[in-house]
């Protein structure tokens, strides 16, 4: 003698198995047997809305609040960088203390990178006088041009100083400039052909 209303079929596709003590996954809530009802075994579309996980922070052992849509790794990770209490945390946080000094940007560098000309503190990518809108009463220049300018200086000096020391130079004796002067182009036997 069968019993057709005791029992319900697995909702599984590849199972449809008559199960006289059938279980209803809290999620989804279809009807499985023993051997597909948990959420893995019959692929859940619904197993996220039951399936909470509350992240611990390695470090300080304390559970870390999660929203809907973020992942565990993320918001271990800002737990760490900003709120968590344990020293290799508070150390790290330490490390990074040089903020740049453009305005807008909110950058930290583990050691000062000062400005040549305005001797600001700057990040990595603002470090250069024209990255930071530098102001100074010359105009910008990197090491390389300032050594540069000073070279073309000196040299511009040296060049007049040895133009000056000429002129200051006593006249040669005039029976050298004569004895070249006095031979014409015509009369050189160099240019006789």
């Amino acid at each position: 003698m069968e019993f057709p209303d005791l029992g319900k079929h697995c909702s599984e596709p590849t199972c449809k198995q008559l199960d006289f003590l059938p279980l209803k996954c809290d999620a989804c809530e279809r009807i499985f047997c023993k051997d597909h009802i948990t959420y893995a075994q019959h692929s859940c579309t619904s197993a996220y809305k039951k399936d909470v996980q509350v992240p611990v922070c390695p470090l300080c052992n304390t559970p870390i609040p999660l929203k809907r849509g973020e992942t565990a790794d993320m918001v271990v990770g800002e737990h760490i960088d900003q709120e968590c209490k344990s020293d290799p945390a508070r150390q790290k946080r330490k490390i990074f203390t040089n903020k740049c000094g453009k305005p807008g940007c909110k950058q930290k560098e583990m050691m000062k990178v000062i400005c040549d000309q305005c001797y600001g503190n700057f990040c990595l990518k603002h470090r250069h006088p024209l990255d930071h809108d530098c102001k100074t009463d010359g105009p910008s220049l990197s090491k390389a041009g300032y050594a540069a300018m000073m070279r073309a200086q000196t040299s511009s000096s040296k060049a007049t100083a040895s133009t000056s020391r000429a002129a200051s130079r006593p006249a040669p004796t005039a029976h050298l400039w004569h004895s070249q002067a006095d031979v014409s182009p015509q009369e050189h036997p160099a240019s006789r052909p």
